[in-house]
């Protein structure tokens, strides 16, 4: 898995997991995501639109970034998912915490 970080000039993060997002490659992103928060980067967008597999380890990668952000005082959005994405979510119910968003630009608009 491919793994890619900006800063806007907002200030909000966008990583974007490239391919398969499993046990291997989600302590690379869990990292990522440490990493943005220690920095100070608490508000982070993760664009899902080129991730087509998650499994458990992916899940649990997202929930300990979205757990760090708001600890910080942030948070942390999904943006894009794919269709396999979705339906980990919607299996696993996190849909109703990892709300989708439909594009990276808007994932912070109320």
């Amino acid at each position: 898995m491919d793994l890619d970080v900006t800063t806007r000039p907002d200030g909000i993060a966008v990583v974007v997991p490239r391919g398969r997002l499993n046990m291997v490659s989600a302590r690379n992103l869990k990292e990522t995501l440490s990493e943005l928060v220690a920095g100070g980067t608490t508000r982070i967008v993760v664009d899902m639109g080129e991730t087509s597999f998650l499994d458990s380890s992916g899940l649990g990668a997202l929930i300990g970034g979205l757990k760090a952000a708001r600890q910080a005082g942030g948070d942390l959005r999904v943006a894009r998912p794919t269709p396999a994405v979705v339906s980990v979510f919607e299996l696993t119910n996190l849909d109703r915490v990892l709300r989708a968003r439909d594009s990276v630009e808007t994932a912070f608009d109320e």
